[in-house]
């Protein structure tokens, strides 16, 4: 339909005239990137797993930020490489645009044209740091964060968390009741229990920063007459605690007395001072139990052994009160 060829001969020309601006394109691309063409070519070797290397923030995203490690050659810092702190934190309030940074190569993909990169990597483990100055055993002091109905969250050096849980809030009270005395601010001194640096976490106990009553308690045995300072009267019975020690105990309504008339936990006033026999003393355990009952029935079985029989024609009044005066003169 050309019989001049006038077409064909146009299209000649501009062919010509295409190729030779995609050369000079490619030419100008070329030179802008350096030396060499391909510099994704030799990026394993040059950039290996675990070296450091600074770039600069070309981009920043919800997922993480892009880095600039040479012309042609960018790494993404994922979001969960970028603190090891900071879980749920914007990558745009750790690092900004064009900011110069030191990245640690994750990962090197050629063939994709990828880089990981770590920016937390080139800080030391917080948790690492904390074991190094805080042993196991060492007391720290923390800020309560949280309340949870596992325990207390404590603040502490390194931007890192510690928990102490309800069971290392006492020795003696519930975990539940103990919890309820604190609020978030408060400053608590706490000892190092457990430092699980894989898990990032840290084990503290507050009950330990006051030793172990029950390691601190000499040699309390069962049979033991001890003197105990009462500390609350209850409905059920009376909580005392064990003068010289840090143990505390509960003495039920029917061990108050041998006579049920005088099982009345209204008798006892806080800070009365009594005397009971240890019915159970169990390191183990954990377990303390005393009685003043039992206190009162040894004593009557001692009195009659000691200073009457049944054919002494003595009353049993005059049996303990013979008792109690020998009782009193040894105290003195």
């Amino acid at each position: 339909s050309d019989p001049d060829g006038i077409t064909s001969g146009v299209t000649v020309r501009l062919l010509r005239q295409r190729d030779s601006a995609e050369l000079k394109r490619f030419a100008l691309s070329d030179h802008a990137h350096g030396p060499h063409p391909f510099p994704w070519d030799g990026a394993v070797a040059k950039y290996p797993i675990g070296a450091n290397f600074k770039g600069r923030v070309t981009n920043i995203t919800d997922y993480g930020a892009f880095v600039e490690l040479e012309p042609g050659i960018e790494g993404l810092i994922h979001v969960s490489e970028m603190s090891w702190t900071k879980k749920n934190v914007h990558p745009g309030k750790i690092v900004s645009t064009s900011q110069e940074v030191e990245v640690s190569v994750l990962e090197v993909d050629s063939s994709k044209r990828r880089i990981s990169l770590g920016l937390k990597q080139t800080l030391q483990n917080p948790w690492e740091a904390f074991i190094e100055r805080h042993p196991i055993g060492t007391v720290v002091e923390g800020e309560v964060k949280n309340k949870t109905e596992f325990g207390l969250f404590l603040g502490l050096e390194g931007d890192v968390d510690g928990m102490v849980h309800l069971s290392d809030l006492d020795w003696n009270r519930p975990g539940e009741q103990v919890i309820e005395e604190f609020k978030k601010g408060d400053i608590i001194r706490a000892q190092v229990l457990d430092v699980d640096v894989e898990k990032e976490r840290i084990s503290l106990g507050l009950k330990q920063v006051g030793g172990d009553p029950f390691a601190d308690a000499g040699e309390i045995r069962k049979g033991q007459i001890v003197t105990c300072e009462v500390v609350e009267a209850k409905e059920g019975g009376i909580d005392v605690k064990l003068v010289g020690t840090d143990l505390t105990a509960f003495i039920k309504r029917s061990e108050l007395a041998r006579d049920r008339a005088d099982q009345r936990p209204e008798r006892f006033a806080a800070g009365e001072k009594l005397d009971a026999r240890v019915t159970m003393f169990d390191r183990k355990a954990r377990k303390v139990q005393v009685s003043i009952k039992a206190l009162e029935v040894a004593e009557e079985k001692e009195a009659m052994a000691q200073f009457g029989s049944a054919d002494s024609g003595a009353s049993l009044g005059d049996i303990l009160g013979a008792a109690l005066k020998a009782r009193t003169t040894d105290k003195k």
